[in-house]
């Protein structure tokens, strides 16, 4: 075990991936510029050479197709995307091709390949750069969605990802990229499927994807010390394949559930948990679910708008306090838990 980042975590995972099976390959937009993906990519031409680790032009449709064809010839490829925004350029690669390729051909063909990007905000990053999209790739069948949310997830989640036979989409949001936390080195893989419970509690569950995390973290570290309220928190880890039991236990014993999703709610993610837990324990809930997520309106640009629109911890807290039926918590107790203000930008 040692620390690192979330960043330096996944530049672990692919150096350690690329040592162990020569035929992982490394690409995409910027791959191997100076900046090497915010250093998820550094030294990898190095240590590997250009043939595999290479930067691409600005064709996601053709390099998405690329990744599918190293694939289903024997080589396990991660395809490296700037921003999920534009993997909507490369849906038929995705939704026609690389998610029925295994169904097609009755399992005889192997998709081994990884499409990693990046999601979330900035500062004025707006519409077309801050989207995630898990509930999009996620509506696929045959393709895997995973959101890791700390270093070693990170790590965990993409050697385990690499090695898989089927495509996976592999989220990462860019305000974790500097958490730092304990790492296995050499990491075994995180099996895909399973969530974490990253905080146990007993009165009220709090489902949170990617970088609500963090912020659900601190509302039940916040209601912990204020109020004595013990909320747990579950991070599912993969969006697909889903971790329905650990949800439904906690939720079975709390009685109360909030998901908070770094998403829009319409059809969202946090949609599809409402779903199951009102079909599977409508009977032992207080309360109805509740939802933290972006609004119905797109990403907007400036900073006045984006604190109004990307959820934080005052969202999940609300949230919380509806379930539990708390008075509001002190808005000058909240300012020392958020994180909103310390990110500096603009990227």
């Amino acid at each position: 075990m040692g620390t690192a980042t979330y960043a330096s975590a996944l530049n672990s995972a692919l150096h350690q991936e690329m040592e162990r099976d020569a035929r992982v390959i490394v690409y995409g937009l910027d791959v191997a510029d100076h900046k090497r993906i915010y250093g998820t990519t550094k030294g990898l031409v190095e240590a590997f050479g250009e043939k595999r680790c290479f930067s691409t032009p600005v064709s996601e449709d053709a390099m998405t197709g690329l990744a599918l064809g190293a694939a289903i010839n024997g080589l396990r490829p991660v395809h490296v995307h700037i921003r999920v925004d534009f993997l909507l350029l490369a849906m038929n690669q995705i939704g026609n091709m690389m998610s029925v390729a295994r169904y097609h051909s009755a399992g005889t063909l192997k998709v081994p390949l990884v499409l990693r990007a990046v999601v979330g905000r900035g500062w004025g990053q707006g519409s077309q750069h801050s989207k995630s999209l898990q509930s999009v790739f996620a509506h696929f069948p045959g393709l895997k969605v995973v959101m890791p949310a700390s270093p070693d997830d990170a790590k965990g989640l993409l050697v385990q990802s690499i090695r898989d036979d089927n495509p996976v989409v592999f989220l990462e949001h860019r305000w974790l990229y500097d958490v730092s936390g304990e790492v296995q080195t050499p990491h075994p893989g995180t099996p895909l499927g399973c969530a974490r419970v990253v905080r146990a509690g007993s009165d009220a569950t709090l489902v949170a994807t990617s970088w609500m995390v963090v912020e659900a973290l601190l509302a039940a570290r916040l209601l912990k010390e204020e109020r004595g309220v013990d909320v747990e928190v579950i991070d599912p880890r993969t969006i697909v394949p889903l971790d329905r039991e650990t949800i439904l236990e906690s939720v079975a014993r709390t009685r109360h559930l909030v998901v908070a999703d770094n998403d829009w709610g319409f059809c969202g993610f946090s949609a599809e948990v409402s779903a199951l837990v009102s079909e599977e324990l409508f009977g032992s809930l207080r309360r109805p679910v509740s939802r933290v997520a972006w609004p119905d309106t797109p990403c907007p640009t400036v900073r006045c708008l984006e604190e109004k629109f990307y959820p934080n911890v005052r969202q999940i807290l609300e949230a919380l306090e509806k379930q539990l039926d708390l008075a509001p918590t002190d808005p000058k107790k909240i300012a020392d838990y958020t994180y909103e203000d310390r990110f500096r930008g603009p990227f």
